[in-house]
């Protein structure tokens, strides 16, 4: 049975000023000029080679992305006179291109800048190898382009399985991620857990960088986990394996005693276990969570106690089986 999804969409478009501000240290990125043109999209996640349309054949081209200006693409440039040079320019820049990158943190041609000053184009350098650069902004751009989405609830790791806790306000998270941390249990995140999906196939939850490493627990305040518990106690990101969810005893309703029928949690598309666990006065709310997370792990091994159980009474009613 699939549980409904709390998640929702929180992606916008990717704008060259994304680009810049979350991956400008790791890229080496400078701006040279068109600052007035940071809020250009980049509709595709990845790069272009702009050689061939600086030769003159734009029939192929690529403008929805970025394009990178290597050794290669100068040297063509500095071969040809000043005049067909500022032709190629701005037929270059005629098209709705995001931004251009120069890479070898090779100077750029006067006349470059000041054509994309005019037309609002941002212009950036950096003094990475050009193919050093294409392979790290493809990864940049490919997280930028990933489906994502945010849940609420907190977010633990429990010896390798990642763990989302949801449930109503006051019914004890907070107190069951605390008992966790007391365990040797990470924290990924609290209140809100942040979704994208990393590869194409893989669910990865984090929390906003503001946040990172501090907790709310309800009459103490604002604490700050890695402070307190250590810093083995904190992970920025972490896989989702398993989402629990918490309910008062009274609301909780059918709860599936022997768990033969594993219910999912649909999230950006991906299928991920779900459990609810009733709450009421005298269980260890950590305590199970971690036993879930470690039943979970088992049945990613491929161990299912509760098949295992119905296959013994199988062959004790019809020993021929």
């Amino acid at each position: 049975m699939n549980a409904p999804a709390t998640a929702r969409d929180s992606a916008g478009p990717v704008t060259v000023e994304k680009f810049y501000t979350g991956h400008a240290a790791p890229l080496g990125l400078k701006l040279l000029a068109g600052a007035g043109g940071l809020k250009r999209q980049i509709l595709e996640p990845t790069v272009n080679r702009p050689g061939l349309a600086l030769a003159g054949f734009q029939r192929y081209f690529a403008p929805k992305r970025v394009q990178v200006v290597g050794n290669v693409e100068t040297s063509y440039l500095r071969s040809i006179s000043p005049d067909l040079r500022r032709q190629r320019y701005a037929e270059l820049l005629r098209h709705r291109i995001p931004c251009i990158v120069v890479c070898r943190g090779i100077k750029s041609d006067k006349d470059l800048i000041r054509a994309a000053e005019e037309r609002d184009v941002p212009v950036f350098q950096t003094g990475l190898v050009t193919m050093k650069f294409i392979n790290l902004a493809t990864i940049a751009l490919d997280n930028l382009f990933a489906p994502r989405t945010q849940v609420h609830g907190c977010m633990v790791d429990i010896q390798g399985i990642g763990v989302i806790i949801q449930g109503e306000s006051g019914i004890g998270k907070s107190e069951a991620v605390l008992g966790l941390l007391e365990r040797g249990h990470s924290l990924v995140c609290d209140d809100i857990v942040q979704l994208t999906i990393q590869d194409g196939r893989e669910l990865v939850g984090t929390g906003k960088a503001i946040t990172r490493n501090l907790m709310e627990v309800r009459g103490i305040g604002i604490i700050d986990v890695a402070a307190l518990f250590g810093i083995a106690a904190i992970r920025s990101e972490m896989r989702v394996d398993l989402v629990v969810t918490l309910k008062a005893w009274e609301k909780a309703g059918d709860i599936e005693r022997l768990g033969i029928e594993q219910r999912q949690m649909d999230l950006l598309g991906i299928q991920v276990p779900h459990m609810d666990l009733p709450v009421r006065p005298g269980r260890d709310i950590a305590r199970l969570i971690e036993v879930a997370a470690l039943h979970t792990k088992l049945r990613l091994n491929g161990v299912n106690p509760a098949e295992d159980l119905q296959r013994r009474l199988m062959m004790q009613m019809n020993p021929r089986l």
